[in-house]
């Protein structure tokens, strides 16, 4: 599902908005009247660009126009979904929502990214009724895929299953917040780790690098799986009857006086380059949410879900078959900026595991006792191609006689030719460890496809020695 969304406000939260939308092949309009809005929302389509496709092995669908308009009503008019993002000031939120009202289409989305404001508040007096939804990210919003959903009682029940398809469309992973009032859940847990975190500093008892570590080092990688609750649970009795003792979170105090001391230890902790630091956040979080992807864990189980449901069909078999199409990772990269060697040959892999998937050997063959294992590879390194690049394998069977897979993959980027990978496999039995004909299903379809290929011109490369080079 695609359309048109206008993002009102380019804050750090709006132009994340903006990103996430267009790299899912949405049209973008966004108004804010500051100065600094193009450079700003130019800066996070680059970020976003570097990132957010690495999380995928499927390909995004093409980039949605985004294009930045100086009102409020040509952004809104016949947008499909409207994105408040402005300063949390009731004021104004309400007199924009109020413009927004006046133009907005009956069928359009309307949702605001309040962090403390319920839908109430922000359903002011108009000419119309409108129902405004919250809709509220986490940062960067490009990447993080939780948003929670909140609604006010009122509110149609079909435009909020409708919000929840858009965000998932869009592979964010939204959660409805049963209850309303002020301050989502994700905002009040974080605000009170950072007033006990705060206190701590008030008091003496850490320092901000001790404090930093205690998360970054224990609760950052627990929590990147599973929530406080279940961390406890699993931990034991014993933790949760400590976690009980007098001192440790049986209070929340008021947020400390912001002095000197306080300010000047966080002042110190801030990094001297934000633009190096916040890109290393990012390949951080996209190497995190793919380990999480990989075991079907915490948040990367929608991005699984996401990938299933984009995978390539098969296409024409009469010519090379299509078995990769992606975006270069960040954690694919190595210390020259380019994809590094090691990821060739797994990308390579990838593509004959997708072979092994059109032909029918699949998980639930595999099951059956009767795999292809690789006996022999050769890869040749063409070109170069860096973090964020869309690139693509075209598969070639030139053998599947009997119990041999004899494929050739060649990875473009565009019609640039990056790498080529000759693979041999054999069908081996899994219970007698030995080469063992492949089921009939399994020997038809891949003779089929290995008798379609056999009459296209035998591509440059096949064979070709270590060191040997073109004639």
């Amino acid at each position: 599902m695609t359309g048109v969304v206008a993002i009102l406000g380019a804050g750090q939260t709006g132009v994340g908005w903006a990103a996430r939308f267009a790299l899912m092949g949405w049209a973008v309009r966004v108004f804010d009247p500051n100065p600094a809005t193009a450079e700003r929302l130019e800066d996070e389509l680059v970020r976003a660009r570097r990132a957010l496709p690495g999380l995928h092995d499927t390909p995004l669908p093409p980039e949605g126009r985004v294009e930045i308009v100086p009102t409020i009503s040509q952004a809104v008019t016949g947008a499909d979904w409207v994105q408040e993002s402005v300063p949390e000031r009731l004021d104004l939120k309400r007199a924009l929502l109020q413009k927004v009202q006046e133009h907005c289409a009956d069928g359009a989305i309307v949702a605001s990214s309040s962090s403390t404001l319920s839908p109430e508040d922000l359903s002011g007096p108009g000419a119309r009724p409108l129902s405004v939804l919250i809709a509220h990210p986490q940062v960067p919003v490009y990447l993080v895929p939780l948003v929670e959903l909140v609604a006010a009682p009122d509110a149609p029940q079909g435009a909020l299953d409708r919000a929840r398809e858009v965000l998932t469309g869009i592979g964010m992973a939204p959660q409805t917040q049963t209850a309303a009032g002020a301050g989502r859940v994700s905002a009040r847990l974080s605000a009170a780790l950072w007033r006990e975190a705060l206190w701590l500093l008030k008091e003496g008892r850490a320092s901000v690098a001790e404090i930093d570590a205690a998360i970054r080092d224990g609760l950052g990688p627990l929590w990147a799986q599973m929530g406080p609750a279940e961390t406890c649970a699993l931990a034991g009795a014993e933790a949760a009857q400590a976690t009980a003792q007098p001192g440790l979170g049986d209070h929340l105090p008021a947020l400390p006086a912001m002095d000197e001391g306080i300010a000047q230890a966080l002042l110190a902790a801030t990094p001297n380059d934000a633009a190096a630091r916040t890109r290393a956040r990012d390949t951080d979080l996209v190497g995190i949410l793919r380990a999480l992807k990989w075991t079907g864990q915490g948040a990367g189980a929608h991005l699984a879900a996401l990938d299933a449901a984009r995978d390539l069909p098969p296409g024409d078999i009469t010519r090379p078959i299509v078995t990769q199409d992606r975006a270069v990772p960040l954690d694919w990269t190595d210390y020259n900026g380019h994809m590094s060697e090691s990821r060739y040959l797994y990308a390579f892999a990838d593509a004959t595991d997708r072979f092994m998937e059109i032909i029918g050997c699949d998980a639930a063959y595999i099951a059956t006792g009767g795999s292809y294992f690789t006996v022999e590879t050769h890869i040749r390194h063409i070109a170069e191609v860096h973090a964020g690049a869309r690139f693509r394998v075209e598969t070639t069977c030139l053998d599947g006689a009997g119990k041999k897979m004899h494929l050739f993959h060649q990875m473009y980027a565009g019609d640039r030719l990056l790498a080529t990978g000759e693979h041999l496999l054999l069908h081996v039995s899994l219970e007698s460890r030995r080469t063992a004909p492949p089921a009939p299903q399994i020997a038809q379809r891949l003779g089929e496809i290995a008798e379609a290929h056999a009459a296209l011109p035998r591509p440059e490369g096949v064979g070709r020695a270590v060191g040997q080079r073109p004639g």
